[in-house]
Protein backbone atom coordinates (compact mmCIF):
# COMPACT_ATOMS: atom_id res chain seq x y z
CA UNK A 1 0.00 0.00 0.00
CA UNK A 2 1.76 3.43 -1.26
CA UNK A 3 0.57 7.25 0.42
CA UNK A 4 1.10 10.24 -2.05
CA UNK A 5 0.70 12.49 0.59
CA UNK A 6 3.83 15.09 0.99
CA UNK A 7 4.89 15.36 4.50
CA UNK A 8 4.37 18.97 5.44
CA UNK A 9 7.42 20.70 6.93
CA UNK A 10 8.35 20.52 10.49
CA UNK A 11 7.22 24.09 12.62
CA UNK A 12 10.01 25.54 14.56
CA UNK A 13 8.41 24.52 17.82
CA UNK A 14 8.35 20.51 16.43
CA UNK A 15 12.32 20.71 15.03
CA UNK A 16 13.41 21.54 18.13
CA UNK A 17 11.40 18.98 20.03
CA UNK A 18 12.85 16.29 17.69
CA UNK A 19 16.03 16.98 16.37
CA UNK A 20 18.69 15.70 18.61
CA UNK A 21 16.23 13.67 20.67
CA UNK A 22 14.64 16.97 22.31
CA UNK A 23 18.09 18.57 22.27
CA UNK A 24 17.08 21.63 21.04
CA UNK A 25 14.04 22.17 23.09
CA UNK A 26 15.90 20.96 26.17
CA UNK A 27 18.93 23.69 24.66
CA UNK A 28 15.69 26.25 24.49
CA UNK A 29 14.42 26.13 27.47
CA UNK A 30 17.78 26.14 29.33
CA UNK A 31 18.45 29.32 27.52
CA UNK A 32 14.84 31.33 28.41
CA UNK A 33 15.84 29.94 31.77
CA UNK A 34 19.12 31.06 31.92
CA UNK A 35 19.37 34.13 29.61
CA UNK A 36 21.66 32.06 27.12
CA UNK A 37 21.64 34.51 24.08
CA UNK A 38 23.53 35.20 21.24
CA UNK A 39 25.86 38.29 20.49
CA UNK A 40 24.26 40.87 18.00
CA UNK A 41 25.73 43.40 16.36
CA UNK A 42 26.69 46.19 18.57
CA UNK A 43 25.26 48.90 16.21
CA UNK A 44 21.93 48.06 16.79
CA UNK A 45 18.50 46.73 15.18
CA UNK A 46 16.72 48.76 12.58
CA UNK A 47 13.21 50.07 12.52
CA UNK A 48 10.69 49.83 9.71
CA UNK A 49 11.46 53.54 8.82
CA UNK A 50 14.20 53.58 5.96
CA UNK A 51 14.22 57.17 5.97
CA UNK A 52 13.18 59.44 8.18
CA UNK A 53 10.42 61.92 7.37
CA UNK A 54 11.68 65.03 8.81
CA UNK A 55 15.23 66.16 9.69
CA UNK A 56 15.37 64.94 13.56
CA UNK A 57 16.51 66.85 16.01
CA UNK A 58 15.95 64.32 19.38
CA UNK A 59 17.96 60.59 19.59
CA UNK A 60 16.22 59.48 22.09
CA UNK A 61 13.85 60.16 25.23
CA UNK A 62 14.54 59.97 28.62
CA UNK A 63 10.72 60.80 30.10
CA UNK A 64 10.80 61.32 34.09
CA UNK A 65 7.24 60.54 35.51
CA UNK A 66 5.23 61.54 38.70
CA UNK A 67 2.43 59.24 38.90
CA UNK A 68 -0.38 60.00 40.44
CA UNK A 69 -1.04 62.98 38.77
CA UNK A 70 1.21 66.09 40.32
CA UNK A 71 -0.60 68.92 41.22
CA UNK A 72 0.18 72.17 38.78
CA UNK A 73 -1.03 74.91 41.12
CA UNK A 74 1.60 73.47 43.55
CA UNK A 75 4.72 73.08 41.41
CA UNK A 76 4.93 74.76 38.40
CA UNK A 77 1.45 76.92 37.43
CA UNK A 78 1.51 79.68 39.97
CA UNK A 79 -1.98 81.42 40.89
CA UNK A 80 -2.13 84.46 42.79
CA UNK A 81 -6.40 84.56 42.03
CA UNK A 82 -5.80 81.40 44.53
CA UNK A 83 -4.01 83.71 47.18
CA UNK A 84 -6.60 86.62 46.66
CA UNK A 85 -9.66 84.27 47.15
CA UNK A 86 -8.46 81.64 49.53
CA UNK A 87 -11.22 80.05 51.22
CA UNK A 88 -14.21 81.57 48.87
CA UNK A 89 -15.98 79.89 46.32
CA UNK A 90 -14.48 79.16 42.85
CA UNK A 91 -16.72 81.64 40.45
CA UNK A 92 -18.75 79.52 38.71
CA UNK A 93 -19.91 76.90 40.83
CA UNK A 94 -18.20 74.00 42.65
CA UNK A 95 -15.73 72.05 41.10
CA UNK A 96 -16.73 67.89 40.28
CA UNK A 97 -14.02 65.89 38.59
CA UNK A 98 -14.01 63.05 40.71
CA UNK A 99 -14.70 63.36 44.52
CA UNK A 100 -16.36 66.40 46.26
CA UNK A 101 -14.94 69.69 46.20
CA UNK A 102 -15.06 73.06 47.96
CA UNK A 103 -13.59 76.69 48.35
CA UNK A 104 -10.11 77.69 46.64
CA UNK A 105 -7.23 76.28 48.52
CA UNK A 106 -3.82 78.38 48.20
CA UNK A 107 -0.73 76.93 47.53
CA UNK A 108 1.16 76.44 50.40
CA UNK A 109 4.35 76.78 48.83
CA UNK A 110 6.34 79.45 47.67
CA UNK A 111 6.69 80.41 43.90
CA UNK A 112 10.07 82.48 42.55
CA UNK A 113 11.03 83.53 39.22
CA UNK A 114 13.98 81.39 37.89
CA UNK A 115 17.52 82.88 35.74
CA UNK A 116 16.99 85.00 32.91
CA UNK A 117 14.10 83.19 31.75
CA UNK A 118 12.24 84.51 34.91
CA UNK A 119 10.29 81.17 34.85
CA UNK A 120 7.88 81.09 38.02
CA UNK A 121 8.45 77.66 39.64
CA UNK A 122 7.49 76.25 43.54
CA UNK A 123 10.08 76.15 46.15
CA UNK A 124 9.23 72.21 45.71
CA UNK A 125 11.23 72.31 42.25
CA UNK A 126 14.29 74.76 43.10
CA UNK A 127 16.98 72.88 41.20
CA UNK A 128 14.56 72.47 38.12
CA UNK A 129 13.93 76.08 38.45
CA UNK A 130 17.80 76.28 38.54
CA UNK A 131 17.79 75.12 34.82
CA UNK A 132 14.80 77.18 33.34
CA UNK A 133 16.50 78.73 30.61
CA UNK A 134 17.17 74.88 28.92
CA UNK A 135 13.25 73.77 29.80
CA UNK A 136 10.04 74.89 28.40
CA UNK A 137 7.06 74.54 31.02
CA UNK A 138 3.72 73.67 29.24
CA UNK A 139 0.82 74.60 31.28
CA UNK A 140 -2.12 74.09 29.03
CA UNK A 141 -1.72 70.22 29.08
CA UNK A 142 -4.89 68.25 29.21
CA UNK A 143 -6.45 65.17 29.31
CA UNK A 144 -9.78 63.26 29.07
CA UNK A 145 -10.98 61.12 31.74
CA UNK A 146 -9.97 62.13 35.59
CA UNK A 147 -9.19 58.35 36.73
CA UNK A 148 -5.42 57.19 37.10
CA UNK A 149 -6.47 54.61 34.68
CA UNK A 150 -7.48 56.21 31.63
CA UNK A 151 -5.22 59.06 32.03
CA UNK A 152 -2.13 57.05 33.02
CA UNK A 153 -2.55 55.06 29.70
CA UNK A 154 -3.57 57.95 27.52
CA UNK A 155 -0.38 59.58 28.26
CA UNK A 156 1.93 56.21 27.65
CA UNK A 157 0.19 54.70 24.92
CA UNK A 158 -2.29 57.47 23.38
CA UNK A 159 -5.47 55.77 24.45
CA UNK A 160 -7.54 56.33 27.41
CA UNK A 161 -7.93 51.57 27.36
CA UNK A 162 -5.39 49.05 27.76
CA UNK A 163 -3.93 47.04 24.42
CA UNK A 164 -2.51 49.65 22.52
CA UNK A 165 1.29 49.94 22.00
CA UNK A 166 3.21 52.16 24.56
CA UNK A 167 4.81 55.45 23.42
CA UNK A 168 8.30 53.84 23.40
CA UNK A 169 7.14 50.82 21.45
CA UNK A 170 6.25 52.77 18.66
CA UNK A 171 9.51 54.97 18.96
CA UNK A 172 10.91 51.35 18.99
CA UNK A 173 9.46 50.02 16.14
CA UNK A 174 10.13 52.91 14.10
CA UNK A 175 13.42 54.37 14.68
CA UNK A 176 14.73 50.77 16.14
CA UNK A 177 17.69 50.85 18.30
CA UNK A 178 21.04 52.05 18.46
CA UNK A 179 22.68 49.25 20.21
CA UNK A 180 22.19 45.92 20.24
CA UNK A 181 23.66 44.76 23.52
CA UNK A 182 20.91 46.39 25.01
CA UNK A 183 17.26 46.46 24.94
CA UNK A 184 16.00 49.91 22.72
CA UNK A 185 13.43 50.34 25.13
CA UNK A 186 13.99 50.67 29.30
CA UNK A 187 11.50 51.28 31.94
CA UNK A 188 12.84 52.07 35.48
CA UNK A 189 10.75 52.09 38.42
CA UNK A 190 11.80 50.93 42.11
CA UNK A 191 9.10 48.46 42.62
CA UNK A 192 6.06 47.18 41.13
CA UNK A 193 3.01 47.36 40.73
CA UNK A 194 2.69 50.96 39.72
CA UNK A 195 -1.15 51.88 38.87
CA UNK A 196 -1.83 49.56 35.48
CA UNK A 197 1.75 48.14 35.55
CA UNK A 198 3.15 46.29 32.37
CA UNK A 199 0.31 47.45 29.73
CA UNK A 200 2.02 50.61 29.98
CA UNK A 201 5.20 49.86 28.32
CA UNK A 202 3.61 47.00 26.42
CA UNK A 203 3.84 46.81 22.32
CA UNK A 204 0.48 45.50 22.41
CA UNK A 205 -0.16 44.33 18.81
CA UNK A 206 3.11 45.75 17.57
CA UNK A 207 5.83 42.86 17.36
CA UNK A 208 6.51 41.60 20.68
CA UNK A 209 10.39 42.84 20.26
CA UNK A 210 9.31 46.64 20.84
CA UNK A 211 7.88 46.20 24.23
CA UNK A 212 9.63 48.35 27.10
CA UNK A 213 12.22 46.08 29.87
CA UNK A 214 11.38 46.79 33.14
CA UNK A 215 14.41 47.25 35.65
CA UNK A 216 14.26 47.73 39.06
CA UNK A 217 16.28 50.79 40.50
CA UNK A 218 15.66 49.92 43.92
CA UNK A 219 18.16 52.10 46.07
CA UNK A 220 17.83 51.60 49.73
CA UNK A 221 19.82 53.11 52.15
CA UNK A 222 23.27 52.15 54.05
CA UNK A 223 23.08 49.05 51.94
CA UNK A 224 26.62 49.32 49.23
CA UNK A 225 25.21 49.46 45.60
CA UNK A 226 25.11 46.24 43.40
CA UNK A 227 24.78 46.38 39.58
CA UNK A 228 24.00 42.90 39.41
CA UNK A 229 20.85 42.99 41.62
CA UNK A 230 19.32 45.13 39.24
CA UNK A 231 18.45 42.60 36.57
CA UNK A 232 19.09 39.02 38.39
CA UNK A 233 20.31 36.22 36.72
CA UNK A 234 21.45 38.28 33.76
CA UNK A 235 24.82 36.10 33.89
CA UNK A 236 25.25 32.72 33.63
CA UNK A 237 28.33 31.43 36.17
CA UNK A 238 26.96 27.97 35.03
CA UNK A 239 28.03 27.74 31.31
CA UNK A 240 30.84 29.68 29.80
CA UNK A 241 29.96 32.13 27.52
CA UNK A 242 31.29 30.11 23.89
CA UNK A 243 28.97 27.37 24.66
CA UNK A 244 26.31 29.65 24.90
CA UNK A 245 26.97 31.05 21.63
CA UNK A 246 27.51 27.82 19.94
CA UNK A 247 24.08 26.71 21.05
CA UNK A 248 22.33 29.58 20.14
CA UNK A 249 24.00 29.24 16.83
CA UNK A 250 22.56 25.85 16.47
CA UNK A 251 19.21 26.95 17.39
CA UNK A 252 19.68 29.80 15.14
CA UNK A 253 19.84 27.61 12.24
CA UNK A 254 16.99 25.17 12.77
CA UNK A 255 14.65 28.26 12.63
CA UNK A 256 16.45 29.78 9.62
CA UNK A 257 15.76 26.09 7.98
CA UNK A 258 12.11 25.84 9.08
CA UNK A 259 11.73 29.82 7.63
CA UNK A 260 12.81 28.79 4.50
CA UNK A 261 10.37 25.37 4.62
CA UNK A 262 7.25 26.82 5.94
CA UNK A 263 7.36 30.44 4.83
CA UNK A 264 5.90 31.76 7.66
CA UNK A 265 6.24 34.00 10.60
CA UNK A 266 5.88 33.39 14.05
CA UNK A 267 6.24 37.06 15.56
CA UNK A 268 6.14 35.78 19.34
CA UNK A 269 8.96 33.09 19.36
CA UNK A 270 10.81 35.64 16.34
CA UNK A 271 10.77 37.82 19.46
CA UNK A 272 12.17 35.34 22.10
CA UNK A 273 14.77 34.71 19.76
CA UNK A 274 15.87 38.19 19.44
CA UNK A 275 15.04 38.75 23.29
CA UNK A 276 17.14 36.40 24.07
CA UNK A 277 20.42 37.30 21.49
CA UNK A 278 19.94 40.98 23.30
CA UNK A 279 20.18 39.14 26.49
CA UNK A 280 23.54 36.98 26.24
CA UNK A 281 25.00 40.34 24.85
CA UNK A 282 24.03 42.02 28.30
CA UNK A 283 25.87 39.90 30.14
CA UNK A 284 29.15 42.20 29.33
CA UNK A 285 27.15 45.49 28.75
CA UNK A 286 24.88 45.68 31.40
CA UNK A 287 26.42 45.23 34.41
CA UNK A 288 29.13 47.90 33.41
CA UNK A 289 26.00 50.38 32.12
CA UNK A 290 23.93 50.16 35.26
CA UNK A 291 27.10 50.18 37.88
CA UNK A 292 26.43 53.77 38.81
CA UNK A 293 29.67 53.18 41.62
CA UNK A 294 31.48 53.46 38.78
CA UNK A 295 30.57 57.46 38.15
CA UNK A 296 32.79 59.95 40.27
CA UNK A 297 31.48 61.14 43.22
CA UNK A 298 30.97 65.01 41.77
CA UNK A 299 27.86 63.25 39.60
CA UNK A 300 26.93 61.05 42.81
CA UNK A 301 26.47 64.27 44.49
CA UNK A 302 24.86 65.66 41.90
CA UNK A 303 21.78 63.70 41.56
CA UNK A 304 21.72 62.32 45.53
CA UNK A 305 20.36 59.59 47.00
CA UNK A 306 17.31 57.74 46.57
CA UNK A 307 15.59 56.05 44.07
CA UNK A 308 14.74 58.10 42.01
CA UNK A 309 17.97 59.83 41.83
CA UNK A 310 19.42 56.08 40.80
CA UNK A 311 16.69 55.74 38.29
CA UNK A 312 18.10 59.31 36.65
CA UNK A 313 21.74 58.22 36.43
CA UNK A 314 21.01 54.96 35.26
CA UNK A 315 18.56 56.84 32.94
CA UNK A 316 21.33 58.88 30.98
CA UNK A 317 23.46 55.91 31.23
CA UNK A 318 21.42 54.00 29.13
CA UNK A 319 20.66 56.52 26.86
CA UNK A 320 24.52 57.17 26.62
CA UNK A 321 24.72 53.81 25.29
CA UNK A 322 22.01 53.76 22.40
CA UNK A 323 18.64 52.96 24.26
CA UNK A 324 15.99 54.66 22.33
CA UNK A 325 13.52 55.59 25.48
CA UNK A 326 13.96 55.71 29.44
CA UNK A 327 11.26 56.16 31.77
CA UNK A 328 11.67 56.83 35.13
CA UNK A 329 8.64 56.10 37.43
CA UNK A 330 9.07 57.50 40.94
CA UNK A 331 7.50 54.36 42.42
CA UNK A 332 4.81 51.88 42.64
CA UNK A 333 0.96 53.26 43.32
CA UNK A 334 -0.31 56.85 42.94
CA UNK A 335 2.49 59.00 44.85
CA UNK A 336 1.69 62.29 43.56
CA UNK A 337 -1.94 61.54 44.46
CA UNK A 338 -2.57 64.23 47.04
CA UNK A 339 -6.10 63.66 48.17
CA UNK A 340 -5.59 64.07 51.91
CA UNK A 341 -2.72 66.31 52.03
CA UNK A 342 -0.75 68.42 49.92
CA UNK A 343 2.11 68.67 51.92
CA UNK A 344 3.14 65.28 51.18
CA UNK A 345 5.07 66.84 48.08
CA UNK A 346 7.90 68.03 50.29
CA UNK A 347 9.25 64.60 50.77
CA UNK A 348 7.93 63.78 46.78
CA UNK A 349 9.70 66.39 45.55
CA UNK A 350 12.96 66.48 47.64
CA UNK A 351 13.56 62.91 45.90
CA UNK A 352 13.02 64.53 43.08
CA UNK A 353 13.67 68.09 42.04
CA UNK A 354 17.20 67.63 42.46
CA UNK A 355 17.88 64.25 40.18
CA UNK A 356 15.44 65.74 37.75
CA UNK A 357 17.48 68.89 37.10
CA UNK A 358 20.68 66.54 37.57
CA UNK A 359 19.75 64.95 34.55
CA UNK A 360 19.78 67.93 32.16
CA UNK A 361 23.12 69.59 33.79
CA UNK A 362 24.48 66.00 33.07
CA UNK A 363 23.38 65.50 29.67
CA UNK A 364 24.73 68.86 28.96
CA UNK A 365 28.43 68.12 30.39
CA UNK A 366 28.24 64.77 28.37
CA UNK A 367 27.55 66.54 25.28
CA UNK A 368 24.11 64.97 24.71
CA UNK A 369 21.41 66.99 25.74
CA UNK A 370 20.74 68.85 22.36
CA UNK A 371 19.90 65.47 21.15
CA UNK A 372 17.78 63.97 24.06
CA UNK A 373 14.15 64.62 24.87
CA UNK A 374 14.15 64.89 28.26
CA UNK A 375 10.13 65.04 29.65
CA UNK A 376 9.09 65.68 33.19
CA UNK A 377 5.34 65.19 33.57
CA UNK A 378 2.55 63.59 34.94
CA UNK A 379 -0.83 61.59 33.91
CA UNK A 380 -2.98 64.74 35.04
CA UNK A 381 -3.16 67.69 37.53
CA UNK A 382 -5.13 68.58 40.62
CA UNK A 383 -8.05 70.71 41.07
CA UNK A 384 -7.47 74.41 42.92
CA UNK A 385 -10.52 74.01 45.26
CA UNK A 386 -9.93 71.56 48.37
CA UNK A 387 -11.34 67.86 48.81
CA UNK A 388 -14.14 68.10 51.27
CA UNK A 389 -14.76 64.22 51.07
CA UNK A 390 -11.67 61.38 51.47
CA UNK A 391 -12.70 57.83 51.69
CA UNK A 392 -9.57 57.10 53.07
CA UNK A 393 -9.80 59.18 56.20
CA UNK A 394 -12.95 58.58 56.76
CA UNK A 395 -14.72 61.90 55.09
CA UNK A 396 -14.47 65.46 56.06
CA UNK A 397 -12.44 68.22 55.00
CA UNK A 398 -8.75 67.37 54.24
CA UNK A 399 -5.88 69.78 52.82
CA UNK A 400 -5.53 67.96 49.58
CA UNK A 401 -7.02 68.04 45.95
CA UNK A 402 -8.81 66.07 43.56
CA UNK A 403 -7.86 64.63 40.24
CA UNK A 404 -8.29 67.92 37.50
CA UNK A 405 -7.28 66.30 34.16
CA UNK A 406 -8.70 69.84 32.39
CA UNK A 407 -5.88 71.27 32.73
CA UNK A 408 -2.22 70.66 33.98
CA UNK A 409 1.41 71.43 33.34
CA UNK A 410 4.81 69.50 32.58
CA UNK A 411 8.30 70.78 30.85
CA UNK A 412 10.16 69.69 28.67
CA UNK A 413 14.15 70.41 27.37
CA UNK A 414 16.91 69.23 24.98
CA UNK A 415 16.25 67.55 21.84
CA UNK A 416 14.72 70.39 19.95
CA UNK A 417 12.68 72.14 22.81
CA UNK A 418 13.32 75.97 23.31
CA UNK A 419 14.55 76.46 26.33
CA UNK A 420 13.38 79.39 29.07
CA UNK A 421 9.59 80.14 28.05
CA UNK A 422 6.37 79.08 29.21
CA UNK A 423 3.74 77.61 26.54
CA UNK A 424 0.00 78.19 27.29
CA UNK A 425 -2.15 78.69 30.23
CA UNK A 426 -5.20 77.88 32.53
CA UNK A 427 -7.37 79.89 33.64
CA UNK A 428 -6.93 82.49 36.72
CA UNK A 429 -7.13 79.52 38.77
CA UNK A 430 -6.03 76.95 37.48
CA UNK A 431 -8.97 74.80 36.74
CA UNK A 432 -8.72 74.45 32.86
CA UNK A 433 -6.71 75.21 30.09
CA UNK A 434 -7.49 78.29 28.23
CA UNK A 435 -4.42 79.19 26.42
CA UNK A 436 -2.88 76.96 23.24
CA UNK A 437 -4.48 74.03 25.13
CA UNK A 438 -2.25 70.63 24.60
CA UNK A 439 -3.92 67.26 24.48
CA UNK A 440 -2.04 64.55 25.07
CA UNK A 441 -2.19 63.40 21.26
CA UNK A 442 -0.88 67.28 20.47
CA UNK A 443 2.30 65.90 22.90
CA UNK A 444 2.95 62.67 21.36
CA UNK A 445 2.75 64.25 17.59
CA UNK A 446 5.28 66.81 18.90
CA UNK A 447 7.67 64.10 19.93
CA UNK A 448 7.26 61.81 17.13
CA UNK A 449 8.00 65.03 15.02
CA UNK A 450 11.31 65.84 17.28
CA UNK A 451 12.43 62.06 16.45
CA UNK A 452 12.21 62.63 12.57
CA UNK A 453 8.98 60.73 12.37
CA UNK A 454 4.85 61.92 10.81
CA UNK A 455 2.41 60.61 13.24
CA UNK A 456 0.48 60.12 10.51
CA UNK A 457 2.78 58.28 9.12
CA UNK A 458 3.54 55.60 11.31
CA UNK A 459 1.13 52.99 11.02
CA UNK A 460 0.49 49.47 12.03
CA UNK A 461 -2.44 47.63 10.54
CA UNK A 462 -4.32 45.72 13.23
CA UNK A 463 -8.03 44.48 13.46
CA UNK A 464 -8.90 46.07 9.61
CA UNK A 465 -7.86 49.51 10.35
CA UNK A 466 -4.58 51.76 10.46
CA UNK A 467 -3.15 52.29 13.82
CA UNK A 468 -0.82 54.95 15.29
CA UNK A 469 0.60 56.94 18.71
CA UNK A 470 -1.78 59.36 18.27
CA UNK A 471 -5.24 57.29 17.25
CA UNK A 472 -7.40 60.12 14.85
CA UNK A 473 -5.95 63.37 16.15
CA UNK A 474 -2.82 65.45 16.96
CA UNK A 475 -1.34 68.31 16.23
CA UNK A 476 2.75 69.14 16.14
CA UNK A 477 3.22 72.02 18.57
CA UNK A 478 6.09 73.96 16.23
CA UNK A 479 5.77 76.78 19.17
CA UNK A 480 7.78 74.94 22.22
CA UNK A 481 10.43 74.48 19.11
CA UNK A 482 13.81 75.72 18.66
Amino acid sequence: MSCNLKPRPFTRREALAQVGGGFGMVAFANMISNSMQAASPATGTPGVLKQLHFKPKAKRVIFLFSNGGMSHVDTFDPKPMLEKYDGQPLPGGAILTQRKTGNLMKSPFKFARYGKADTEVSELWQNVGGISEDICVVRSMYADIPNHEPSITMMNTGSNVIGRPSMGSWITYGLGSENANLPGYVVLCPSQPITIGSPLWSSAFLPAIYQGTYVKNEWIEGEPFQAAKVIPNVTNADVEAVVQKRDLKFLRKLNEMNLEKAGEKDSQLEASIKTMETAFAMQTEAPEVFDVSKESKAILDMYGPGSTALGCLMAVRLAEKGVRMVQVYYSKGDPWDAHADILSYRKLAKDSDQPFAAVVKDLKQRGMLDDTLVIGGTEFGRTPAIQTANEAVGGGVVNGRDHNHYGFSLWMAGGGIKGGITHGATDDFGYKAVEKPMHVHDLHATILYLLGIDHLKLTYPYSGREFRLTDTAGEVVHDILA
